[in-house]
């Protein structure tokens, strides 16, 4: 009976986490960009006990012997990378990839960062009154294929954006005034990247893995970005409240499991010779 309730217990810690996950896939069902995670169990140690072997018994086909286990853990969390549908807006700032694997580059503290958030604002340079800095919702700046972030003068009519990722600052005379080749990397290992929160990642420090992420400077046709437009969640709704309702059915039978074990060794105990 104890082994029964260390091994609930275990997995009731573990569906815990699950639901962890399935409820932050529910809460960002409407960010832009956001791309959800599936968790992926892994088996505890578990522990063969061999029967006492006998010279008389007769050949058998099954194992000889028990193999119990003492529950599961959640191994990893696994980001799917699945393209979200693309909703198109009027705001010629929106962005969105029609393509998976592709992130804007911005800058956070000196840092460069990851994002498929393509909700984009221009603010006034903090080094230019006379210049205005494409930045993120959240006030980062994006940058362009040189990592350097995209400033514009003020006095333009009108903004383009190519499927390449290029953009055009036309001027009131019709003419282009600024072109900048926004900076669009291809993650080819997106399971290293780390989480920051507000739709941003980046790889951590101790990772050295070659070829995780290519910048797309020198293959700009393989961009494929639309304007006017932004990509939503790729989170199913139906689908996360189906997993909901296992994981939560799980729980309670591991839960139902701890009780019938704990009346099991009370009755036991209750035992009088």
């Amino acid at each position: 009976m104890l082994r029964s309730m260390i091994t609930a217990a275990n997995t009731m810690n573990q569906l815990q986490q699950q639901l962890d996950v399935i409820s932050h896939n529910i809460a960002n069902v409407n960010t832009t960009g956001f791309k959800k995670r599936d968790a992926v169990f892994g088996e505890l140690l578990a522990q063969q006990f061999q029967n006492l072997p006998k010279t008389d018994e007769a050949p058998r086909f099954t194992p000889d012997g028990l193999r119990l286990g003492v529950g599961a853990k959640v191994a990893s969390t696994h980001m799917q990378m699945k393209q979200g549908s693309v909703v198109k807006t009027d705001r010629p700032l929106d962005l969105a990839f029609t393509k998976e694997g592709q992130f804007f580059r911005i800058r956070v503290d000196d840092a460069i960062q990851y994002t498929r958030d393509g909700a984009f604002y221009l603010s006034p340079s903090a080094n230019n009154p006379d210049e205005l800095m494409l930045v993120t919702a959240d006030g980062y700046a994006v940058l362009d294929e040189n990592d350097e972030p995209i400033t514009v003068r003020e006095g333009f009519k009108d903004i383009q954006v190519t499927q390449n990722g290029t953009m055009q600052f036309i001027a009131p005379s019709g003419n282009i005034m600024q072109t900048v080749n926004i900076g669009v990397s291809y993650v080819t290992r997106p399971q290293l990247m780390q989480a920051l929160g507000d739709n941003r990642f980046a790889f951590p420090a101790d990772v050295n893995a070659p070829n995780a992420v290519i910048n797309l400077a020198n293959n700009r046709n393989a961009i494929s970005m639309q304007q006017y437009a932004l990509e939503q969640s790729n989170v199913e709704l139906a689908t996360e409240m189906s997993e909901l309702m296992i994981t939560q059915r799980s729980y309670q039978l591991n839960a139902r499991a701890i009780t019938l074990s704990d009346q099991m060794m009370g009755l036991i105990n209750g035992i009088r010779s």
